[in-house]
């Protein structure tokens, strides 16, 4: 009969079990994460959050082979400048978004462009995540009278890197397109053949009409290109607290040209929160002193 030999376990096989199994985030720890998240973006964790943050952490403690969210919180901070620091930021960041998502926003926008049609006009979307919302911003003026190339110019910004890196590429689903008409799909998309079946890439007309940065709202140089007709800031405020909402809205105003607008998400408030905005529709605010 065969002898069989039982061979030790690999060195790193213990390491790998404790992997697999649920890794423990303490009252401290999670506490310390919520800290940090205030303080590099602003945003506010509550308790109920707890599960979300341990979801999304847990996979790049594993992508780092660290066991323990005490090691991986040591090594956040024992480098200020660290490139984890954005992962961990990427990793927190909530990233809800579609075309055309709000929709009663655009025709404001449309209206508000045709009235202003002298002149280049031009949009901040201060949260652009995966690319949706500036591409809707983008077709929405391509449709509007008048508004061809070179008539609008859109400023795309995100704290989110990885999320950048989609919105830039301008590659999406098919099925994430179902909002828009077919003469909106066939002028501003170009569809995926063979191994690319399914899927639709933004066509040039579009995005030479955006640019990308990432730019983080709580940083002291916003590193924009002028001022705009109007901001989009949708569904950002409600992870902020008041404080730190107040002190976004602020820096707004001297971004807005005169008569521009400024778009929030459908749970925002703006007007409870700055004496600087006044609301003109739906979610749709103006500056307080051009009334």
């Amino acid at each position: 009969m065969k002898k069989t030999t039982l061979l030790a376990p690999p060195e790193n096989e213990s390491l790998l079990t404790q992997m697999v199994q649920r890794l423990p985030l303490s009252d401290t720890h999670f506490k310390r994460i919520s800290q940090l998240i205030y303080q590099r973006a602003g945003i506010v964790l509550a308790d109920h959050k707890r599960e979300m943050v341990y979801n999304r952490l847990v996979r790049r403690l594993r992508t780092l082979n660290i066991d323990d969210f005490g090691r991986y919180l040591a090594l956040l901070e024992k480098d200020a400048n660290s490139a984890e620091w954005q992962a961990f930021i990427n990793a927190l960041t909530t990233n809800l978004t579609a075309f055309f998502r709000e929709a009663h926003h655009f025709p404001i926008l449309a209206q508000h462009h045709a009235a202003r049609s002298s002149g280049n006009y031009s949009v901040w979307c201060a949260a652009a995540s995966t690319g949706e919302e500036p591409y809707s911003i983008a077709i929405t003026l391509a449709d509007a009278p008048g508004g061809g190339a070179g008539k609008f110019q859109i400023h795309a910004s995100d704290i989110d890197t990885q999320v950048l890196e989609k919105a830039q590429a301008g590659v999406y689903r098919q099925d994430e397109l179902r909002t828009l008409s077919q003469q909106q799909l066939q002028r501003f998309f170009l569809r995926g053949t063979g191994p690319h079946q399914g899927m639709v890439r933004v066509r040039p007309e579009l995005t030479n009409r955006v640019s990308f940065s990432q730019l983080n709202l709580l940083g002291n140089d916003w590193a924009l290109p002028g001022t705009f007709d109007a901001i989009f800031c949708r569904n950002v405020m409600i992870y902020f607290d008041k404080e730190t909402q107040e002190k976004i809205l602020r820096r707004f105003v001297p971004l807005l040209k005169p008569g521009g607008l400024l778009f929030a998400g459908h749970s925002e408030n703006f007007s409870q929160i700055s004496k600087e905005f006044y609301l003109r529709g739906q979610t749709v605010y103006g500056l307080t002193k051009e009334r």
